[in-house]
């Protein structure tokens, strides 16, 4: 086993996508002072990996199997302090770069930049800086926060699988009209005609 390049900075890379996975550790361990200690596939993978490898930077996908890459970031922060999380997404959302910032991460890049931008910003995060893509920045500013209580959102989390509304009182021991009382708030803060269509744009505008 190859030895991490004496003051390389170490990076975890999560990307459920094989292909792009391999690609983005193939092209990021060609920096001479970059080394990719760690490659995890899901969500919940993260915290654990983090963990034993005691990487430098990690690099984080938002749309995992098992817990998103926001949600990851955000237990990273109590659990790893020492550890740099950049968020690196096909979905450059205003909600998800607010969430994303809100959860600790350090910066927010879209993936259709090029690898040395990658790794300038994994060399800026490591320093202490904020690294945020300037377009997103200006588009999350004027999209405005949020509307969506944590609660909201897990309401709707919990029934974007089309589980009813028992469903979802019992998995979130919730009683089931407290859970419609969520529902139609969330509904009405998305503008929205119902649950479904809620959790839509929720989705799209990153909220979830």
């Amino acid at each position: 086993m190859n030895e991490t390049p004496r003051g390389a900075i170490r990076v975890l890379l999560a990307e459920d996508q094989g292909m792009m996975r391999g690609a983005l550790a193939l092209l990021l361990g060609m920096e001479e002072d970059i080394e990719v200690v760690a490659q995890v596939a899901a969500g919940d993978a993260i915290v654990a990996s983090v963990l034993r490898h005691g990487p430098d930077v990690a690099l984080l996908d938002i749309e995992l199997p098992g817990m998103s890459g926001l949600d990851a970031a955000e237990e990273l922060r109590t659990r790893a302090p020492g550890c740099r999380v950049l968020i690196l997404t096909t979905f450059g959302r205003p909600g998800y770069l607010r969430r994303a910032l809100e959860a600790g991460a350090a910066g927010f890049l879209v993936k259709d930049g090029p690898v040395e931008e990658l790794a300038a910003a994994i060399r800026r995060a490591l320093a202490g800086e904020t690294v945020v893509d300037p377009a997103l920045a200006t588009a999350a500013l004027s999209a405005g926060p949020n509307p969506l209580t944590p609660r909201e959102r897990e309401v709707l989390k919990a029934s974007a699988d089309g589980a009813t509304v028992a469903d979802v009182a019992g998995r979130l021991h919730l009683s089931e009209s407290t859970v419609r009382n969520y529902l139609s708030s969330a509904i009405g803060k998305t503008g929205t005609r119902n649950r479904a269509e809620a959790v839509r744009e929720a989705r799209q505008q990153g909220w979830l």
